[in-house]
């Protein structure tokens, strides 16, 4: 978390930023204060990180007797990348320096049991009590680091309809994508996306590999991390990635994680001890604690309008495409310039100053449109914005044109690029075809070939969703 909260920009927005002369245009710091953000997981257990701020526990693991904490690890470890506090470590280990926002309020939904796994209709119930308990806890964020494979299309999932219940009633719901990028034997997977991580509400998180610098330059989309687009709908997902190798957050004693990967455990016992772990879990509570630093900066920003400043605050990354890296890594200090409202208003401001190193991109993709793929290979699917188009996407219902490639700027170079690239990344470069489609023979300068996920993740080469049949079908 000390590399992560320099490269998503997080420390940046807790110091906030001084105005020219230091007198105008300044903005105050934020730490997330008073915004809720609901952890369905294994639960969260006593951790000195997590001081007084856990405000409430609740058990819907169905499987289980009723009872708190974390048997598992999982959810404490997550919880602390959203929002544990910057001083519990200091003398500990300096890999952690406090979550993405550390003075949230987190609340502990308990729908995973102690193995890490669990119930789909526990989780919606745990949607469902998040959404009746808004107004108590001030809950904004919802944190779904958990998925299973898509058997269904989202419209008829029912944990996508929670999903949705739960962006209806103004809660931004943060998905992990799943951890399905490869397959056993190391070959790259495209189509991976778990559920609810294909719901078009959901802001879908992938994972990045910072290699543990702070320079952006050498990030690259994790291997593991799954890709798009969601089945069924072919949809684009994710929405962006952010950093999920190698996290080191909190421990939760004597869990089940701690016991059996005893090599995870990087310092300090009992109820300050820490662990490293890796995956989109992790990628989604970086996530979940930046959309608290934006809230507790604008409170009145709608599900949608969070989506278009975390997107457009990313910054893309060429070599995943759209596909595999959604708008790009996530940088919460530049999607916080993008959301107040004394710079789009300031005439001063262009769109280059604006944008900084950001792509300036947001999308929606619908199974009712669909079609944002094929539209951008059309070229009818992009749409350049300009700082008014801007300030209404914002300002006003935050309403995206679905199937559309939204991007800020008439000189966004993502609007020159070649379409082919732009949604698939490198992979457009390992087939004959500038169309990718399925029965491409798509082959990596490595010498493997991509594999269309399905329910099994199997390791066949050119799988089509939902067909068993070998190869070259």
């Amino acid at each position: 978390m000390a590399i992560t909260n320099k490269v998503t920009g997080a420390s940046t927005v807790w110091q906030g930023t001084q105005g020219l002369l230091g007198l105008l245009g300044g903005t105050p710091g934020y730490m997330g204060a008073g915004i809720g953000v609901a952890v369905l997981d294994s639960g969260i257990a006593s951790h000195t990180a997590l001081d007084t701020r856990v405000v409430a526990h609740v058990n819907l693991v169905s499987d289980e007797p009723a009872g708190t904490g974390d048997p598992f690890g999982h959810g404490t470890h997550v919880a602390g990348i959203v929002g544990g506090n910057t001083t519990a470590a200091k003398y500990v280990t300096p890999a952690f320096a406090g979550g993405t926002a550390p003075s949230v309020k987190l609340i502990d939904v308990r729908v995973l049991g102690a193995t890490g796994s669990g119930r789909t209709s526990d989780v919606i119930d745990g949607i469902d009590w998040a959404i009746g308990h808004k107004q108590t806890y001030n809950i904004r964020v919802i944190n779904l680091s958990l998925g299973h494979p898509v058997t269904e299309p989202s419209v008829t999932d029912p944990l996508c309809q929670a999903v949705d219940r739960a962006v209806a009633a103004g809660i931004t719901v943060v998905v992990s994508a799943g951890n399905y990028g490869l397959t056993s034997k190391g070959e790259p997977v495209l189509g991976g996306i778990t559920s609810p991580g294909n719901a078009p509400s959901a802001l879908t998180v992938g994972s990045v590999d910072t290699h543990g610098t702070i320079d952006a330059s050498d990030d690259t989309v994790a291997a593991y991390s799954s890709k798009g687009p969601a089945r069924y709908e072919i949809v684009v997902k994710p929405d962006v990635v952010a950093p999920g190798t190698s996290i080191v957050s909190l421990e939760s004693q004597n869990s089940y994680i701690a016991n059996n990967y005893r090599q995870w455990h990087i310092a300090g016992s009992g109820k300050n001890a820490y662990l490293r772990l890796s995956g989109t879990s992790m990628s989604t509570a970086v996530v979940s604690g930046g959309v608290a630093l934006l809230l507790n900066a604008k409170p009145s920003l709608s599900p949608m309008q969070v989506k278009v400043a975390v997107q457009m605050g990313a910054r893309f990354m060429p070599d995943a495409g759209l596909v595999g890296g959604g708008t790009g890594s996530v940088n919460f200090a530049e999607s916080l310039k993008l959301v107040q409202n004394n710079i789009v208003s300031n005439l001063l401001s262009t769109v280059t100053s604006l944008l900084g190193l950001s792509s300036g991109a947001t999308f929606r993709d619908t199974p009712v449109a669909g079609t944002l793929i094929d539209r951008v290979y059309d070229r009818t699917g992009i749409k350049l914005l300009g700082l008014l188009d801007l300030s209404a996407l914002l300002g006003g219902s935050g309403s995206v044109e679905p199937g559309v490639l939204h991007l800020l700027g008439s000189n966004n170079p993502m609007g020159s690029a070649a379409a082919n690239y732009i949604v698939w990344g490198n992979a457009a470069g390992w087939s004959s075809s500038y169309y990718i489609v399925w029965g491409n023979t798509i082959e990596s300068p490595s010498g493997q070939y991509i594999v269309w996920g399905n329910n099994e993740f199997t390791d066949s080469n050119y799988i089509v969703w939902g067909n068993s049949m070998p190869g070259g079908h």
